[in-house]
């Protein structure tokens, strides 16, 4: 880069795409790594680390990058695939500098670190944090009053000291943009301490959809840091069957002490789900798919299915049934795929346009059953319905999906070796 080059701040790296040198797409930059020095300077850039699209997280040292700029990283192409590990002298800009409480060292003033800039050195291939961006005032919850300031790094004190109840406010909104899976990813990387602290400063629905994607260590660890009340929220936030399975790991004392905290219908749910065995189709499924009755017109079942909140295969049908309209229903009378809602006139009765041809699973049905039911006849969701004709809930491919790979593929790439380490420093 020029002698000139500008200094960066990294909020504004969080996401960025990583090219070689062909102007292929390597990766995209998840954090950076830096290494803190005695007295008050500042400490130097290790490097970047860059996730995959296998969703591994590797290490890309500053000495591979070629340039920075607005909205992208170029790095020479030459990429090591092992695994990111961090070392014990090494710190997480985003992950660990963000959001930490520090001190003005000229007049003692605690202010909360926003943000910082790193730049490279004059006519040398070496990075440096020069400078914090930070607001005066003791930090709290997505507190945003106070005078902000740029200082530079040896104006400040207190990033090697270890603290508790550091916020989480600054690391967020550099990922707000992320899918639930990937944020879960990045939580996944971040050290216990932050992790819980990040994910105690989501929101209820948000941290719901983050837990869904996180391993189960992560989801129990997570869970038993929060506040029960604030735990028996998310789960309500939660699918019914992710929550339902999340809640069967837990020592039996616990899970009765949150399901007596939530909300009676969704503790209903999930002790209804959690009756079945685990790989069957009725501990697979979800107790919320579209219910309509047989009166119910096309243009009804479109307004059901365009709300945001729904996963895309949830989406992909609707149930019709005699009323009672919430599972387990009065008879089940068949399925009206999307894509036969969008042929149809918007007055058409869903009643009149069901597909009964199919057999609905059982809930006793195993999970072989259950895959071989969707490989066989292409379905992204499928109805459960019990032996007296009610729909109790539908299976989703994705469900299927999590409980047929294996039970770390969360963390598991299938294109590279496995390895430790990285070639940092």
């Amino acid at each position: 880069m020029a002698k000139s080059a500008p200094r960066i701040f990294v909020s504004h790296l969080a996401g960025t795409a990583v090219f070689d040198p062909n102007g292929d797409e390597v990766g995209r930059v998840r954090d950076l790594v830096a290494m803190l020095r005695v007295g008050r300077r500042p400490p130097r850039l290790l490097g970047l680390v860059v996730e995959l699209a296998t969703r591994r997280h590797i290490f890309l040292p500053i000495t591979r990058v070629t340039g920075i700029e607005s909205g992208q990283a170029i790095t020479t192409g030459v990429l090591n695939v092992q695994r990111f590990e961090q070392r014990p002298t090494e710190r997480l800009v985003l992950g660990e500098m963000l959001d930490r409480r520090v001190h003005l060292v000229e007049t003692g003033e605690e202010v909360t670190v926003l943000d910082v800039s790193v730049r490279q050195l004059p006519a040398r291939r070496d990075w440096e944090v020069d400078r914090v961006f930070v607001r005066k005032g003791k930090g709290g919850a997505f507190r945003r009053k106070g005078e902000t300031l740029t200082v530079d790094w040896s104006a400040v004190d207190g990033f090697s000291l270890e603290e508790h109840g550091q916020g989480a406010e600054s690391l967020l909104a550099t990922f707000e943009q992320l899918r639930p899976a990937d944020l879960a990813n990045v939580l996944h990387h971040l050290t216990p301490k932050r992790r819980v602290e990040v994910a105690a400063a989501l929101a209820d629905d948000r941290l719901a959809d983050v837990l869904e994607e996180l391993p189960e260590d992560d989801q129990i660890e997570i869970l038993g840091k929060l506040k029960e009340e604030r735990a028996a929220d998310v789960l309500e936030a939660m699918d019914p069957d992710d929550a339902a399975d999340l809640l069967a790991e837990l020592p039996e004392d616990d899970k009765e002490r949150l399901l007596t905290l939530m909300q009676p219908d969704d503790a209903a749910d999930v002790r209804r789900l959690m009756a079945y065995e685990e790989r069957t189709a009725g501990g697979l499924m979800t107790t919320e798919p579209i219910v309509l009755r047989p009166d119910a017109t096309v243009a009804d079942a479109l307004a059901r299915v365009r709300k945001e909140d729904l996963s895309p295969a949830l989406a992909a049908q609707v149930y019709v049934c005699r009323p009672p309209d919430e599972t387990p229903t009065g008879k089940y009378l068949g399925t009206v795929h999307f894509q036969r809602l969008l042929r149809d006139p918007p007055y058409t009765l869903v009643g009149s346009i069901i597909d009964d041809d199919l057999r609905p699973l059982r809930p006793e049905a195993e999970l072989p059953v259950v895959a071989g039911f969707f490989a066989a006849y292409d379905m992204v969701a499928a109805p459960v319905v019990d032996e007296g004709g009610s729909l109790l809930g539908a299976v989703t491919v994705d469900d299927v999906l999590d409980h047929m790979l294996p039970d770390d593929w969360r963390e598991t790439e299938f294109h590279f070796q496995e390895g430790a380490g990285h070639g940092g420093g």
